[in-house]
């Protein structure tokens, strides 16, 4: 794809700050650059590259005022990184465009595949599966029977996605995720064995929700677990069977939740972050990384954070005196030293 400044400043409402014929086509790191690429300075800490840059075109922000000669044609915009997610879209368009169902691909004849869909090689669409208008479906792909995916989908290979599993509008799904897979549900025997329990739900998402590489969403035991619109997931989550979590909540990778907790809505999950079973977590709760929740969050808007999971400022006046410990202990022996034999015996009374 190649683009000029004059075009991209229509497409991002920008205004061009010096050749306005110039063509690029690719995006590139500022520190990188490269003859036919654009870049962005959006953190004030890069600036300097912005004048050694060898990009032919820079994203600023409309008040940027340089301090050096820049070669470079500027493009001033009223946000730059909301510039940059609408750049990357277009230059992202080509890797999705239709292209049909491959050949290679095998589709089941009870299969209903609306329009523009496309199908990768050596996917699989099982019997009862429906793919809505304009979604494009990587190579390596399974959906299994009578799941569902909505319009202008994108699933990138290796996904898999279970019988009856329902996937919105406008979703990403990104490698080798596991949708549908059995929630960990055994029974204890009296012999010390475990009988699995059937795992009899499916798992909805709701429209406009992305999800990380290698993450994986359990099946309900009954009903669904629910990822609710508008969700961001970071690769190697897991999130258990029955597990809700709300509108607009954003979980960094390698976080794990357990069965049957519900989360919020405009939630945000740090990485590592373990969330016990059966909770329920308040709206806007902000968990630091690593933090470790074993009871519910029923405070609206509460940061917590430390294992089990406290309030975040009381966490930080409780970090202060354990950074002390090790000069205490320090003190108390010399004090131990200080105190004679004799002093600490009790006389006979």
């Amino acid at each position: 794809m190649q683009l000029s400044a004059k075009e991209l400043a229509a497409l991002l409402n920008g205004v061009v700050e010096g050749d306005p014929e110039i063509q690029v086509s690719r995006p590139s790191k500022i520190e990188e650059g490269g003859v036919g690429t654009i870049t962005f300075l959006g953190n004030p800490k890069y600036e300097e590259y912005a004048y050694t840059t060898t990009a032919s075109i820079i994203l600023v922000h409309q008040t940027f005022q340089p301090k050096k000669p820049v070669s470079a044609t500027l493009i001033r915009v009223a946000d730059v990184y909301l510039a940059v997610g609408v750049l990357l879209s277009n230059f992202g368009a080509n890797d999705r465009a239709p292209g049909g169902v491959s050949p290679q691909a095998l589709v089941h004849a009870n299969a209903q595949l609306e329009e523009d869909v496309s199908v990768g090689p050596f996917s699989i669409v099982e019997e009862g599966a429906s793919i809505g208008a304009g979604s494009y479906i990587s190579s390596q792909v399974y959906v299994g029977k009578n799941a569902k995916i909505g319009c202008h989908a994108l699933i990138y290979p290796g996904v898999r996605i279970m019988h009856e599993c329902v996937i919105g509008d406008h979703c990403i799904i990104h490698p080798n995720v596991v949708i549908g897979g059995d929630g960990f549900g055994f029974a204890p025997q009296p012999d010390g064995t475990y009988n699995k329990i059937a795992q009899v739900g499916n798992v909805l998402i709701e429209d406009n929700v992305e999800i990380g590489a290698n993450t994986t969403i359990d099946r309900a035991t009954m009903g669904s677990t629910i990822i609710r619109r508008g969700v961001k997931l970071d690769n190697l989550i897991q999130i258990g069977h029955n597990v809700e979590v709300g509108e607009n909540t954003v979980i960094a990778a390698q976080t794990g939740i357990a069965g049957s907790t519900k989360i919020g809505k405009a939630c945000r999950i740090g990485g590592q972050v373990g969330i016990g079973g059966h909770l329920t977590i308040a709206d806007g709760t902000q968990m630091q990384g690593q933090s470790g929740v074993t009871g519910s969050i029923k405070e609206p808007g509460m940061a917590i954070s430390g294992y089990p999971a406290i309030r975040h400022s009381e966490y930080m006046r409780a970090f202060v005196f354990f950074r002390k410990l090790p000069n205490l202990v320090r003190r108390l022996e010399q004090i131990e030293k200080w105190v004679s034999p004799e002093r600490e015996q009790i006389p006979d009374q």
